[in-house]
């Protein structure tokens, strides 16, 4: 049987990794390990995840395959052991590779970064780096002689969110190679009850948003890989998509938010703590491509707001517009990297009072809105120093932009993607799992 190689091709090798294994940790790893005794089921459980289906099927869909896993930290199980750990340990699947997205496998790198390859200590397992290369992950995939590749990761429902364009650039690969492709389904923690906010337009795609979908797609993430599979793919392959198995959740309801799962929150990004972050993140992650701190480097990520030289008049100006479910809160804060590191400053603590009437992306907008008239200095970054904006990539509608600029009220933005959200709807409601 061909092994996989021990080193990734010349090319794609650059440094040795901090969690390279020392010999001794490899050693160990290569005896073969007896199955840890089941521990007790936490109490109050509603949810069951793909992985659950897969392992209690005895790995059926995966027998007599060899296996790449793309994940990440959080692609764990309910006693909070990394599903590749366990499968490694169980004995029953060829897992031959792991790949891991934005932030690696093991989760050390920042925003905008992956792993280079390293051996896994735990495992013994070559991990190789899959972020934002799909040359790279067909190359890896065929190099690797992969049956199947096994994606698991926590998406937190956000198009700009770069692990589901991971998954589309994964699957494209496998179906360019005849690959099978099996997506071990988790919730999405800002409920699947609905899509809301600009759909992206062609001309902005990039790697927060490759594909006109929403920018809350209101999908979990095997719900978005049947989507994907059956639109986008072909469309890129010549009419070819991926044989696409998703292990489905068990007990889910699109009315569940996270907290309504009982399954444990493995933060899935550096910057996303909690499911209260990703739940604000939807809608503030657009404060990236402004020249206000997103909150990065502070204890409050996409919750708290602001730049040098904004003071409470925007906390007021903003609770005198009476947004549903939250309040605003006059702030200061000193982060400690990411935009205006070392520096006091002035602006907003978000708190939500209200989950279900709150809505993220009004939220943002009536932020954007309230601060652009308040404190115009404060204007937009560009990717390249002229008119390549960032706002224009991360809400993928070129108009949101200009409409800010030219005084639009945050109530009337939704009417410039109206048109474009209902056709996605439609497209959206054709590959639904959950129902």
């Amino acid at each position: 049987m061909r092994q996989p190689p021990r080193q990734p091709p010349r090319h794609l090798l650059r440094r040795r990794h901090l969690l390279a294994a020392a010999p001794a940790a490899l050693a160990a790893s290569a005896a073969p390990a007896a199955a840890a005794p089941a521990r007790p089921a936490r109490p109050g459980r509603r949810v069951t995840t793909g992985f659950d289906a897969l392992r209690a099927d005895g790995y059926a869909s995966l027998a007599g395959q060899r296996v790449g896993v793309i994940s990440n930290p959080t692609g764990v199980d309910r006693d909070l052991d990394h599903v590749v750990d366990v499968m490694v340990a169980d004995g029953r699947v060829d897992l031959v590779a792991v790949l891991g997205p934005e932030h690696g496998f093991r989760g050390t790198s920042q925003a905008g970064e992956g792993e280079d390859f390293f051996i896994d200590a735990k495992t013994g397992l070559p991990v190789y780096n899959a972020y934002n290369d799909a040359a790279t992950m067909e190359e890896l995939f065929a190099e690797l002689a992969l049956d199947t590749v096994v994606f698991d990761i926590q998406d937190v429902g956000a198009r700009f969110y770069t692990y589901i364009w991971t998954m589309y650039l994964a699957l494209e690969a496998a179906a360019r190679l005849g690959l099978r492709f099996v997506v071990l389904d988790r919730p999405n923690p800002l409920s699947g009850a609905e899509a809301t906010g600009p759909v992206l337009h062609p001309e902005h795609a990039s790697f927060v948003g490759l594909k006109p979908i929403a920018q809350r797609h209101g999908m979990t993430i095997g719900e978005l890989a049947g989507l994907f599979n059956a639109v986008f793919v072909p469309e890129a392959t010549g009419g070819r998509a991926a044989e696409l198995r998703v292990e489905r959740l068990g007990g889910w309801r699109r009315s569940y938010r996270y907290a309504d799962t009982g399954l444990p929150w493995v933060p899935p990004s550096p910057n996303m703590p909690t499911p209260a972050t990703a739940d604000l993140y939807v809608g503030t992650c657009l404060f990236e491509a402004s020249a206000l701190s997103e909150g990065r480097g502070t204890t409050l990520p996409f919750q708290l707001l602001g730049a040098p030289g904004i003071d409470h008049r925007w906390s007021e100006a903003l609770n005198d517009r009476g947004v549903p479910g939250v309040r605003f809160r006059e702030a200061y804060f000193n982060p400690t990297f990411a935009k205006w590191a070392g520096e006091t400053c002035g602006g907003v603590e978000v708190q939500v009072t209200d989950p279900e009437a709150h809505d993220p992306i009004a939220v943002a907008l009536t932020l954007l809105t309230e601060q652009w008239r308040l404190f115009p200095e404060h204007r937009w970054r560009s990717q390249d120093g002229g008119t390549a904006y960032w706002l224009d990539k991360l809400s993928g509608n070129r108009a949101v932009r200009l409409a800010i600029e030219d005084g639009a009220d945050a109530d009337e933005l939704p009417a410039l993607w109206e048109d474009d959200l209902a056709a996605f709807r439609r497209l959206r409601r054709d590959h639904l799992i959950y129902r």
